[in-house]
């Protein structure tokens, strides 16, 4: 069989900063949460127009592509960054609602006494869910089914984005301390998803809407060959701006690794 011919080619553009990671107060957060050398952004720009009904080929391409493989960071057992260094054999793609415009989104944790008006976050009796201690009210109302509050976020809720990327903050890596308060959490999830998400104003209305696509997508590799695991990822497109955001958090959890990649193209 011929080899494949990808229609899409990355460039890695080095030089584009993250202020949501690299600044200097979010990233001491980051060392509190364990995630500081796990969670990387990377931006990397295409040549052609993407279509939605491309995203398979998009995703594929973008997995194979020399130029990602060689530059495209992710964790290695040890939980340092290292270049990914092999080419990806199939894609999975699913799309990730990204509708929220407001952190109001998250104002249903004062309204239901998770968190106090002060901002500090209930406390409750400890609970461990696979693995995870959990000693407050907002991990139990991210991660127990069977807590009272947890239908306060329905599961379209929790299909967003934006809801992810807190959720992602706040259960943090594998030696996580976790906040007292909320602050922090919704912070750095509201510069994050600035970072990486696009609007545009219309201009009659002056409603501002959405313009970013978003993938989770699984990439699989031979095992046989390269002794890899699966990667879980997400990906984030815009439809005006050929460019690629990447961010990448790896954690260990009861020895599975869970690794989650966001685009933006």
């Amino acid at each position: 069989m011929a080899d494949r011919v990808p229609k899409f080619r990355f460039q890695l553009l080095d030089k584009k900063k993250f202020n949501s990671i690299e600044d200097k107060t979010n990233q001491e957060y980051l060392i509190k949460w364990s995630l500081k050398e796990s969670l990387k952004a990377q931006m990397f720009s295409f040549d052609q127009s993407f279509q939605p009904y491309e995203k398979d080929t998009f995703v594929l391409d973008f997995f194979k592509d020399p130029n990602v493989i060689s530059t495209l960071q992710v964790a290695s057992d040890k939980g340092k960054s290292t270049p990914l260094c092999i080419a990806a054999d199939k894609v999975s793609v699913e799309v990730v609602p990204c509708r929220v415009l407001s952190m109001s989104f998250f104002d249903r944790l004062y309204d239901h006494e998770i968190v106090r008006e002060s901002g500090h976050i209930h406390k409750c009796l400890d609970e461990y869910y696979e693995g995870i201690q959990i000693s407050d009210e907002l991990r139990k109302v991210l991660l127990l089914e069977e807590s009272d509050n947890y239908e306060i976020f329905n599961e379209s809720d929790r299909e967003e984005f934006l809801f992810r990327l807190f959720k992602h903050l706040c259960i943090g890596g594998a030696v996580c301390q976790y906040e007292d308060t909320i602050d922090p959490y919704l912070n750095i999830t509201k510069l994050l998803y600035k970072d990486i998400v696009s609007v545009q104003k219309n201009p009659e209305t002056k409603e501002l809407s959405i313009i970013s696509s978003v993938f989770k997508v699984t990439a699989m590799y031979d095992f046989r060959k390269e002794g890899r695991k699966k990667k879980s990822k997400m990906l984030v497109r815009s439809q005006f701006f050929r460019k690629t955001f990447l961010v990448s958090h790896y954690c260990l959890n009861l020895l599975t690794f869970h690794n989650t990649i966001v685009f933006k193209l």
